[in-house]
């Protein structure tokens, strides 16, 4: 007995280190959020993309929890729904990219634009096609068994590790501000944002 609960321990400790190691590496790494949040960051200041940030954390949540308990089914039984999501967040992102392209800079004195709010955040978890990859091979290969607490548990540790993950690049784009006081070169970090967030179209728009 003793050995089994010690042998259940073992499996236990190190399924939750390899998805919190997944977690962090998938949520650190380049992506729509973290590229939308650096130009945020450069662009309106930390403060003002903290509901961005929530947005994001939050709703990834959200999302693992939902895909957990079987939203993914949806999927299989009619796939037409997965064509017109990736036509969905394609538009979305394109529509996205061209805001960040042409954000204007900030007159003297205020404040030039909006932030991402933090319901936007969240709803575009839907239609980023990173998010997605991140949801289906955390709920397939750390709660194997599907189980609502299986996936609440893990849904909470992934929403816990991004939160500082993805604040990082909200500190990355605050701290670039010093460089981008110009309004040519801000310009410029907008354009190759919005170029990047294109880029990042290409798992959902390449051929399988």
């Amino acid at each position: 007995m003793r050995d089994a609960a010690r042998s259940l321990f073992v499996m236990t400790y190190e399924i939750f280190t390899a998805l919190v190691i997944f977690a962090f590496v998938s949520s650190i790494t380049p992506g729509p959020n973290n590229l939308m949040l650096m130009a945020s960051g450069a662009n309106f200041g930390f403060r003002r993309s903290v509901p961005h940030m929530l947005g994001i954390s939050i709703g990834f949540m959200l999302m693992v929890f939902l895909v957990g308990i079987g939203l993914v089914q949806v999927f299989e039984l009619y796939p037409i729904s997965h064509t017109i999501l990736k036509v969905a967040s394609a538009a979305y992102m394109s529509w996205l990219a061209w805001k960040i392209a042409n954000a204007a800079p900030p007159k003297q004195g205020e404040a030039g634009g909006t932030p991402m709010t933090f319901l936007q955040a969240a709803a575009f978890q839907w239609v980023n096609p990173k998010a997605w990859a991140m949801a289906l091979t955390a709920v397939t290969v750390y709660a194997p068994t599907q189980s609502v607490a299986a996936v609440a548990l893990v849904a909470v540790i992934f929403g816990a590790v991004n939160g500082p993950s993805v604040s990082t690049w909200t500190v990355l784009g605050q701290q670039m501000r010093r460089i981008l006081t110009n309004p040519t070169r801000l310009r410029v970090f907008n354009w190759v944002m919005a170029t990047l967030l294109i880029a990042s179209l290409y798992p959902i728009l390449a051929p399988a």
